[in-house]
């Protein structure tokens, strides 16, 4: 049985200040100091800290270097998988700029330090100071930097071996039987849940596989593209025309739209007037095999993102109980709208909306405010 949801939050604080005491000392030798508010310890990182469980544990922290005051963020580990993980991101970062297939780029913010010291791996890069969150801007704006940012990760392309013997150790490779199977997973683990509602869920769950299954081969011909499985507004700043990614350890070659699914997906909550605009570009622009491309992967990562709800089930309590159940079933409406190819319909957009206002902890909303 699982931990319920105070034993992982006590766990996740325990952690966060033991390695808080042993970093401070060696944060102030380094020359660095952090910031009173830091948005990226609370609310519900906890809970994605323990569904997570491949993933390492670390900080990531805001502070300022003190001889200059330049904002800087920090990101710090004692753990074992977690130090791979701040190594493996450095390894993307640097691999990103040198591979010759890759005619554009998202620029990186400045490495200001990597180091290993007292048991730490820490890795401090430049804040990237934006005017304005992405969701802030006008609507023709974000479709601009959305569909430059897309753009720029199908330039690169692994299209001769070649290619992909120089990235697919670094980065990892996904083709169309690996996301087929990897749905089929998703599926298995979510009706496998006691949580689960197993009669509507597993009849929409079968249509999706079913869907997938049946265009392999449209998902394999726009395969070895590079791709961000987390590719969303907080992990992006966006400064003049220039576009800077932040997180790095989320790129790997794959179909080329599963960047696109995942923004989309987001979008279809956060900002659906973006998200129809992408999907008619797509419609207006490219092949019809390009649409369906884009639909198969809005549908894999639907199913990804239900089961990592699912996973929190049996770690909540109370009213994020109650709101991560309802993020099951929203996610499962736009499965279902998604398998009609429909929009989302305006009620149950608005509906969720609500409860997640009303369920949400105040610290989270705080954690919320300007990742957008």
């Amino acid at each position: 049985m699982s931990m319920p949801e105070q034993n992982q939050k006590q766990i996740w604080e325990e952690y966060r200040e033991r390695e808080l005491a042993g970093l401070l000392p060696v944060l102030t030798e380094l020359g660095f100091e952090l910031e009173k508010t830091q948005p990226h310890t609370g609310g519900e990182r906890y809970l994605m800290q323990a569904v997570t469980t491949t993933s390492g544990r670390k900080l990531i922290l805001i502070g300022q270097r003190r001889r200059d005051g330049k904002r800087v963020v920090i990101k710090a580990t004692s753990d074992e998988n977690g130090a791979s993980e701040l190594e493996h991101e450095r390894t993307c970062r640097q691999i990103l700029r040198e591979i010759n297939f890759a005619y554009k780029t998202f620029l990186s913010p400045e490495e200001i330090l990597f180091t290993k010291k007292r048991g730490y791996v820490i890795s401090i890069q430049a804040f990237i100071e934006q005017k304005c969150a992405f969701l802030e801007r006008p609507l023709k704006e974000q479709f601009s930097l959305a569909l430059k940012s897309f753009e720029a990760q199908e330039s690169a392309h692994a299209a001769t071996y070649g290619h992909m013997r120089l990235i697919k150790k670094t980065f990892g490779s996904m083709n169309a039987e690996n996301y087929v199977q990897s749905f089929a997973n998703f599926k298995k683990n979510i009706l496998s849940s006691p949580r689960t509602h197993h009669g509507e869920a597993e009849q929409t769950l079968n249509e999706a596989e079913k869907l997938l299954r049946s265009n392999k081969e449209t998902m394999e011909q726009y395969s070895r593209f590079l791709t961000h499985t987390d590719f969303v507004p907080h992990n992006i700043r966006v400064v003049g025309e220039d576009i800077y990614l932040l997180d790095h350890s989320s790129i790997r070659f794959g179909n080329k739209y599963e960047g696109w699914a995942r923004f989309c997906n987001f979008m279809a909550l956060y900002n659906p007037p973006l998200e129809k605009a992408l999907v008619q570009y797509v419609k207006d622009n490219r092949s019809p095999e390009e649409s369906l491309s884009l639909r198969l992967m809005r549908i894999y990562r639907l199913g990804e993102i239900i089961w990592y709800y699912t996973k929190t089930l049996d770690k909540s309590l109370g009213n994020l109980l109650v709101l991560n159940q309802k993020r099951v079933e929203f996610w499962s409406r736009v499965l279902q709208s998604m398998l009609k190819n429909e929009n989302v319909p305006e009620n149950v957009l608005k509906d969720y909306k609500a409860v997640r206002e009303q369920m949400r902890s105040e610290e989270e909303k705080r954690r919320q405010i300007g990742l957008h």
